[in-house]
């Protein structure tokens, strides 16, 4: 199983980016999705996730700004960006809890990370 990101890259302060990763592989089902984010010296945090019912949960910092959504029939999850700070420059990380066939065997993946820059 392997989870696929994009979408990231260098925008202005005040602009939107619209981040998606697709889960790839033998899958059975997703539970929770969620986007993960490190800046340079800092802890990975948690930016938001999304359970299978589509239940939303944010961090404080981009509560009002960030959108979380998944498209379950693609196995993916987006991520949309909106008035985009300098402080929300990091890599993010796209995270599953996958469902494998046969097993029911919980999986918890991460994608590759995908830089997203916020400067003037």
């Amino acid at each position: 199983v392997q989870l696929q990101a994009s979408g990231g890259g260098l925008v202005q302060p005040g602009e939107s980016l619209r981040l998606s990763c697709a889960a790839s592989g033998n899958i059975f089902s997703i539970s929770a999705m969620g986007w993960y984010r490190q800046a340079p010296g800092n802890q990975r945090e948690l930016v938001a996730r999304i359970t299978g019912d589509h239940t939303t949960d944010y961090a404080e910092s981009v509560k009002g700004r960030f959108t979380i959504s998944r498209d379950n029939a693609k196995n993916a999850v987006y991520l949309q960006m909106n008035s985009l700070k300098p402080e929300d420059t990091a890599v993010y990380y796209c995270n599953a809890l996958i469902v494998a066939p046969i097993t029911f065997a919980l999986l918890d993946k991460w994608g590759q990370g995908t830089l997203v820059t916020v400067s003037s």
